[in-house]
């Protein structure tokens, strides 16, 4: 897997956590026990800090970048879905983002909060707790997430991450 030093600052990755050989992570990058990143996911900590928690899915095609004034954040047991992009945002515990959406500057989505696939969460935006952000731009739906309803796909991608660290062999 390409892993990248930028100048003096290297990625911290737990030895637990699971990065495919197809990712791409790069700089000022720290990820979590028991998370996942899938193919072609792009982790460019090259402005500032990309943080990722534990037992937290990244997968496929997700796009996640930062800039000098605002971190991007990903807390513990989330679930990043495919091709999302996300930028000097936080993802606060237990949250989901759907495949194909957008987080962007200052944006918060907070614990156990949902972004619909497809969404735009623009700048400055708060997804409160229980909320689903749906739509571009995103407007909001409140109480519509059950606490803990996303464990059962945290609990998935961290024993995919196991299968993958065991099992995964190129073979051309």
């Amino acid at each position: 897997m390409p892993i990248y030093a930028l100048g003096e600052t290297e990625p911290e990755i737990h030895p637990r956590a699971y990065v495919h050989p197809d990712a791409v992570v790069i700089g000022q990058v720290e990820i979590g026990a028991d998370s996942t990143v899938w193919p072609t996911v792009v982790l460019r900590g090259d402005d500032g800090r990309i943080l990722i928690g534990e037992a937290t899915s990244i997968q496929d095609g997700t796009i996640i970048h930062t800039t000098p004034r605002w971190p991007t954040t990903v807390g513990n047991r989330c679930v990043i879905g495919h091709n999302v992009h996300l930028e000097g945002c936080i993802v606060e515990d237990g949250s989901l983002v759907g495949s194909g959406s957008v987080v962007l500057h200052r944006a918060i989505v907070r614990t156990g909060a949902l972004v619909g696939a497809n969404a735009l969460v623009p700048n400055a935006m708060v997804v409160p707790t229980g909320a689903m952000a749906l739509g571009v731009p995103a407007r909001l739906r409140e109480g519509a997430v059950t606490p803990g309803q996303f464990e059962e796909a945290v609990a998935g991608y961290i024993e995919r991450g196991r299968r993958f660290r065991a099992e995964l062999r190129r073979i051309s």
